[in-house]
């Protein structure tokens, strides 16, 4: 069966505050956001891509991330929406947020982002597995407090959804503003894993009378569905009908 470590690299973080300098080496130098400690990945490695563009093309398609952190000795994984803003991400929520409240003080985090495109079925039970584009991603963690950085960074988020729709909808007011924590982690180390295709066998499995491949996977849309209160423009705008992930 797929084993966590096909999914993804380490995600683990052994943090203290002298680490951030250079806990991540010179992984950024020639462009790349890895190998690294902490992305590099050991298991398949033909699978890995350190480049940005294919990190930032799969962070681009995807909408949920899990956040991984520590606070007062417990880890948490916390899965929320992001958008990406060049070589970081941007994550909000609620003021009270433990998840915002923990991390907004350059902690490491990791950040990871999965997206499930297929079903492998083997002829046998141990090659069963799955086809998937994933990052795994380490940063700092700040706070974003200057209004007009946090209003850009809102306009991010909806444009993460849909592309465009920031156009048509109204900006965040400044009590809006003030009622969400915004926090941007930079990219400092980072891995893509991507596996397609079919089943791996073993030679001796070949001649077993069953179905064996793989089921793709995809993100479907369905009908839009209008809400009718209020002064509501009822011809659908070509980013929603142009829209496919």
């Amino acid at each position: 069966m797929t084993r966590p470590e096909e999914l993804s690299s380490s995600c683990t973080i052994d943090y203290n505050s002298s680490m951030e300098d250079d806990f991540f080496g010179d992984s950024t130098l020639d462009g790349a956001l890895g190998p690294g400690e902490n992305t590099k990945l050991r298991r398949l490695p033909d699978r890995a891509k350190y480049d940005r563009s294919s990190i930032f093309s799969i962070l681009d398609r995807g909408i949920v991330c899990h956040v991984g952190f520590s606070s007062n000795g417990q880890t948490f994984v916390i899965p929320t929406a992001y958008a990406r803003d060049e070589s970081a991400l941007v994550l909000h929520g609620a003021p009270a947020s433990h998840a915002m409240n923990s991390i907004v003080n350059g902690q490491l985090v990791c950040v990871t982002v999965t997206i499930v495109e297929g079903l492998v079925l083997s002829r046998a039970s141990f090659h069963h597995s799955l086809n998937y584009s994933s990052v795994v991603l380490f940063g700092p963690a700040h706070e974003v407090t200057d209004l007009e950085e946090k209003e850009r960074s809102l306009t991010l988020f909806v444009d993460q959804v849909i592309p465009g729709r920031s156009a048509d909808a109204r900006p965040p007011s400044p009590k809006e503003l003030r009622a969400t924590r915004v926090v941007r982690v930079d990219i400092t180390e980072a891995s893509a894993k991507i596996r397609s295709g079919g089943p791996n066998e073993d030679e001796g499995d070949l001649d077993r009378h069953i179905w064996a491949g793989h089921i793709p996977i995809r993100m479907q849309l369905g009908d839009p569905v209008l809400d009718n209160r209020g002064n509501v423009d009822h011809e659908l705008p070509d980013y929603i009908e142009n829209f496919a992930f």
